[in-house]
């Protein structure tokens, strides 16, 4: 088995021909070196005072590092690659108006922390999403070489089209080893998990995951970005993370400071001070 590598000027369609047969691919040095850079020293402080995991799954030896997009300049202009945008947006097109992000947050893998144990991130909504819908498209950014030695994240290509119960053998593993500035993109059904790290450095990954506009977020984007950091952003962001309207009504709120003159179905862009757009059906390209 392999892992299709695409280069950094690849279209849509072919990182979507992958994404159906494999679960996964890699575009090539996708982010220069200047973005990643600043993407290190705008989330260094916030990993080297992240606590480490207390499970075998999220990593003992392993900081995970969210609530990016309030922090991050970088990562903000990240989390809106046009490529993965297209691609989330036409590979979900099937289940949705628009897509919404699902988290954003940093791995950080230590020296001596061990493989993750395989899974679907699907399985965040438990079982309860028909096998025939993918709910989610994600990503994860190399902000460092990732290298069979510093666990570059494993995965079973084809996974995705297996039964849910199906086991993976030793020689049907995969890591994504690419350099830095590389990422790595995959569905929500591909079995995967992160590599064990037996080198002497960190590794670094910035995980951006995207899904249905219906669905619950695995990060909290309100909490983690509240209104008073989404208005100063573009709504190209805050559309993404949440303060758009889902569906035809999903996320109307009512503001609890006020009854004078208020109104009790707000949309979900007034609370970061955009207006609502109008969003037709996502066309595949």
């Amino acid at each position: 088995m392999t892992l299709t590598t695409l280069p950094r000027d690849t279209s849509t369609s072919d990182v979507i021909a992958e994404l159906k047969q494999s679960g996964a691919c890699i575009v090539a040095n996708r982010l220069d070196d200047d973005r990643v850079d600043r993407l290190i020293a705008e989330t260094a402080d916030l990993i080297e005072h992240s606590a480490s995991g207390d499970d075998d799954f999220v990593g003992r030896r392993t900081k995970r590092t969210g609530a990016l997009v309030a922090h991050s300049a970088a990562c903000r202009e990240t989390v809106v690659d046009p490529l993965v945008l297209d691609v989330g947006r036409t590979f979900l097109a099937d289940y949705c108006r628009k897509i919404q992000m699902m988290l954003t947050q940093t791995i950080a893998i230590f020296p001596g922390q061990g493989s993750q144990p395989l899974h679907r991130d699907r399985l965040a909504w438990g079982g309860y999403i028909p096998a025939t819908i993918e709910p989610q498209v994600n990503t994860i950014w190399a902000l460092t070489d990732f290298t069979e030695e510093n666990g570059a994240t494993r995965v079973i290509p084809g996974s995705n089209r297996w039964p849910a119960d199906q086991r993976a053998e030793r020689d049907e593993i995969v890591q994504a080893v690419m350099p830095r500035g590389s990422v790595l993109i995959y569905t929500g059904s591909v079995l995967h998990s992160g590599g064990e790290n037996r080198s002497n450095d960190v590794r670094i990954g910035l995980n951006v995951d995207y899904c249905l506009d219906w669905l619950r977020q695995e990060e909290n984007q309100y909490l983690s970005c509240p209104p008073e950091i989404a208005r100063s952003l573009p709504q190209e962001v805050t559309d993404l993370i949440g303060y758009s309207t889902g569906g035809t009504v999903l996320g109307y709120w009512s503001d609890p400071t006020t009854t004078e003159g208020n109104q009790s179905t707000l949309a979900a862009e007034d609370a970061a001070g955009k207006r609502p757009l109008r969003h037709g059906p996502i066309e595949a390209s």
